[in-house]
């Protein structure tokens, strides 16, 4: 029975490392550029437009004494991804947590049931050569900001469309951001990250809040916004 079980086992993983190599491999180093964003003007309420200046503030504040990136801010910046047959790993040198993108045919999490943080959980799917992410479950915490508007709350769901272009040079990601307290419509908008050689070494950005030059720096834009 025991070794009934490892063959079972065994070919079950041989199945899944096989379907996992025959998608396309999102592994890699890739940049943004000049031209790699975008990203229209969101349709906010008026409840979430009259709150943005505040957030602004705080997003300052949290840059400042370096809490972690929302997920929005996360991806705004180099990513380093990587893979298995369980799930799709993105780290970037920004001061943020690791994503960790569920590709093993779980289900969502039900965010009553899941301890929040700054970028949600996210469980992901192929449709073809597409990788489709939902993500739910953020703290609403750190900083917070979308671009073309907005911020991260409780309740905000996103999903992203991952697919390679130019041969696999070239990384587009789709966001679609959907909370109805923060936009009259769903937000939507587009990056393209650009592939990095394979020898590139992302190291994790240095941040210091008991930096006085940091304090100096940040001070004006935090004071301005009071």
């Amino acid at each position: 029975m025991k070794l009934w079980l490892a063959v079972v086992s065994g070919s079950l993983l041989g199945l899944a490392t096989a379907a996992a190599a025959a998608e396309p491999d999102l592994s890699g180093f890739w940049e943004l550029r000049h031209d790699s964003r975008s990203v229209p003007e969101a349709r906010l309420t008026p409840v979430a437009a009259k709150a943005m200046r505040g957030r602004l503030r705080e997003d300052l504040e949290g840059l400042r004494w370096c809490r972690f990136y929302g997920l929005a801010a996360m991806m705004d910046n180099p990513l380093d991804i990587r893979r298995n047959a369980r799930e799709i790993a993105l780290v970037t040198p920004a001061r943020a947590i690791a994503r960790h993108i569920y590709v093993d045919g779980r289900k969502p999490v039900d965010p009553g049931d899941f301890e929040a943080t700054t970028v949600g959980s996210s469980v992901g799917r192929w449709e073809g050569d597409v990788l489709e992410v939902e993500t739910v479950g953020f703290s609403g915490q750190g900083v917070t900001g979308i671009p073309g508007g907005g911020f991260l709350t409780p309740a905000m769901r996103l999903v992203e469309r991952y697919r390679l272009l130019d041969g696999g040079d070239v990384l587009s990601v789709t966001f679609t951001w959907s909370d109805p307290a923060v936009f009259l419509a769903s937000h939507r908008y587009e990056y393209r990250y650009y592939r990095m050689p394979a020898s590139t070494n992302v190291r994790e950005w240095r941040c210091d809040p008991e930096d006085p030059e940091r304090e100096r720096f940040f001070a004006p834009a935090i004071q301005s916004r009071k």
